[in-house]
């Protein structure tokens, strides 16, 4: 889970590049930009990615040890989505008071219960298995099956950011806001390609 979080926020830093160097009146804004995305990635987006994954894994370990009634089930996601959204992007970098904010954080809170549920999964497995794509196979018998995973996961994403795009006044970014979905947009699509790719490796495809 870091290492894809690493890939994606690598993907951002050089799409952001690319972006700013294609524009024509860039030069005003790249400083401004690169500052920010570099100060994000290593300060906010990572740290507070780090700790979603915690809190997800902390909720899976829980249930999986206690037994994931769906009344439990229910109970530790509503105990521990709120801090769960305090470190998500939507929540540190979109307007809170913006028609918009809701829905992304119903989004946001359907990823959660989608990554809780993946935990229990992996932790329910039997197998002794010695890396992640043992354990990948182990929890899903064919590519399909773990590709269907893949892309209940990818879809939310890209629900958040067609939100985004049709509403870029959500964004509490003063400038480069256009740059900056862009970076979304592609930085998207190139780690969607990189995951689908990933399950041919993991398959022997």
């Amino acid at each position: 889970m870091i290492e894809e979080m690493d890939l994606a926020l690598d993907f951002g830093k050089k799409l952001v590049d690319s972006e700013l160097d294609a524009g024509i009146f860039n030069f005003v804004v790249k400083p401004i930009i690169k500052s920010f995305y570099s100060y994000w990635s290593v300060h906010d987006a990572r740290t507070g990615t780090l700790k979603q994954i915690e809190i997800a894994l902390d909720c899976g370990k829980q249930l999986y040890k206690n037994g994931a009634s769906q009344e439990d089930f229910n109970r530790v996601i509503n105990e521990n989505f709120p801090n769960y959204f305090q470190n998500d992007q939507i929540y540190r970098q979109c307007r809170k008071t913006h028609k918009e904010f809701k829905r992304l954080k119903e989004v946001t809170k359907e990823t959660f219960i989608t990554q809780v549920k993946e935990v229990i999964t992996f932790l329910g497995i039997k197998e002794n298995v010695s890396d992640y794509n043992a354990l990948v196979r182990a929890a899903f018998n064919s590519k399909e099956e773990a590709y269907k995973s893949l892309i209940i996961q990818l879809d939310f994403n890209d629900k958040c950011i067609k939100i985004v795009e049709k509403h870029p006044s959500i964004l509490k970014i003063p400038t480069g806001k256009n740059i900056i979905i862009n970076v979304l947009r592609k930085g998207f699509i190139k780690t969607k390609e990189y995951l689908i790719n990933g399950l041919d490796e993991i398959y022997g495809i």
